[in-house]
């Protein structure tokens, strides 16, 4: 089960950090992926980080600006974002998955989502 928080409405240029905690991890949980799905759009990849080495991937739009991190005592992972554009509006979606992909498919359990408003 996996369960997110930490949205809410910010300016541009502002700060947020979100949070997933996961409970109930098995042995094949490899990595926690984030997604987003602004309105009228499809969910697209945000990045990912893998539960044991901690690698991280990013999609082009948010490198340099957004940081994933875990923390594996307690099963948690952050992302933090920075700098943040109206184009960054949309509900964030975590994802515990047994492999590291760029898609939904190679995620297994999704959490619920929270939104994220960045607006003047």
């Amino acid at each position: 089960q996996l369960q997110a928080s930490g949205g809410g409405s910010v300016q541009p240029g502002g700060s947020l950090r979100l949070s997933c905690a996961a409970s109930g991890r098995t042995s094949s949980s490899y990595a926690m992926g984030w997604f987003r799905q602004a309105p009228g759009k499809e969910r697209e990849f945000v990045g990912v980080i893998t539960w044991r080495g901690g690698v991280t991937y990013y999609a082009d739009s948010v490198k340099g600006r957004f940081t994933i991190s875990r923390d594996k005592a307690k099963n948690t992972a952050y992302l933090q974002m920075n700098s943040l554009k109206p184009e960054d509006t949309a509900v964030y979606y975590c994802a515990d998955g047994s492999r590291v992909g760029y898609e939904d498919e190679a995620y297994d359990y999704w959490g619920h989502g929270t939104l994220v408003t960045v607006s003047s």
